[in-house]
């Protein structure tokens, strides 16, 4: 790994955002025929399976015994793709995709508070304050919605999507406590997991799913196959070559991207809560990564 970032890695950072921006309209759009626990499993299906195939090409096998090794791969694969899978599709039945994408750029505000208490980063002022403005940001972003809790579905849709980016926050702080493993086979192992998870559930909820036609179906491709299989290798390449912290550019850009693709092909007819929300949740999470994001910005 390098300390600089290439042309090459500001171009896949691009290219991961655009992707993985697209990935909450995907997925509202495979509701149209499918259900929310097969959309899930067919997305952490194939994307397994790209990464099981892709990982001899790689040179990467099945990892050595360690202690905890398999716990934590276990662990990991609830947490990165069956549990928050399942919110997300569930959610986005009853919000707009665009609410998805506003609700994972908390991710790295949850990281902030979870590593203080779980890691080795401790909460000072500049990063507490961030923090609280982003979480004024969320507030608002699903304020109205708590008011009508136990009135409709959508708040509670809501707090599914939250959730989904709770899972992947607590993810993101074990990894760090996993024992060392390749990037790769970490990831399609992790899948793997989720898929033997969501595959008798889908069978015995959903049944066996038929092909619904071009668009669903053609959705559900796209999510297995491009945001989670081939992107998943493309952050891996990232990570390799520039470091974790540079990826963490991509969470200032998914929830703009998911709200253009939401409002612009979506027809998402969006509040202006979201407006505020996004600027608020964005504002606190460069406050609270200032030192870190000064540093990336600064990069050649």
């Amino acid at each position: 790994m390098t300390d600089t970032a290439t042309r090459t890695d500001w171009l896949s950072i691009c290219i991961l955002a655009l992707v993985w921006g697209s990935a909450f309209m995907f997925m509202s759009v495979a509701l149209e025929g499918y259900g929310p626990i097969t959309v899930a499993t067919a997305r952490t299906a194939l994307g397994a399976l790209v990464l099981l195939i892709a990982m001899p090409f790689a040179g990467q096998g099945l990892p050595d015994p360690q202690p905890g090794l398999w716990r934590s791969i276990i662990i990991l694969g609830l947490l990165t793709t069956a549990v928050p899978f399942l919110f997300l599709s569930w959610g986005l039945q009853h919000v707009p995709s665009s609410f998805g994408g506003l609700a994972m750029a908390t991710i790295p505000l949850m990281v902030l508070v979870l590593a203080h208490f779980w890691g080795d980063e401790r909460m000072i002022p500049r990063r507490a304050a961030g923090v609280a403005v982003g979480f004024c940001g969320a507030l608002i972003l699903i304020g109205p919605g708590l008011l009508e809790l136990g009135q409709s579905t959508a708040p509670l849709a809501q707090l599914a999507c939250l959730a989904a980016a709770f899972c992947y926050s607590v993810s993101s702080v074990l990894t760090r406590k996993c024992p060392p493993i390749a990037p790769l086979t970490l990831t399609a192992l992790t899948m793997t997991v989720g898929a033997v998870v969501l595959i008798p559930l889908m069978l015995w909820v959903e049944g066996v799913p038929d092909w619904q036609g071009i668009r669903p179906g053609g959705a559900i491709l796209m999510l297995g196959l491009m945001q989670t299989a081939a992107m998943n290798l493309l952050r891996i390449r990232v990570i390799q070559s520039a470091g974790s912290v540079f990826m963490t550019l991509v969470n200032y850009q998914v929830p703009i991207w998911a709200m253009i693709y939401g409002a612009w092909l979506l027809g998402e007819d969006l509040p202006v809560r979201f407006y505020i929300a996004l600027v608020m949740i964005l504002a606190g999470l460069a406050l609270g990564q200032w030192r870190a994001l000064m540093g990336l910005l600064r990069l050649r």
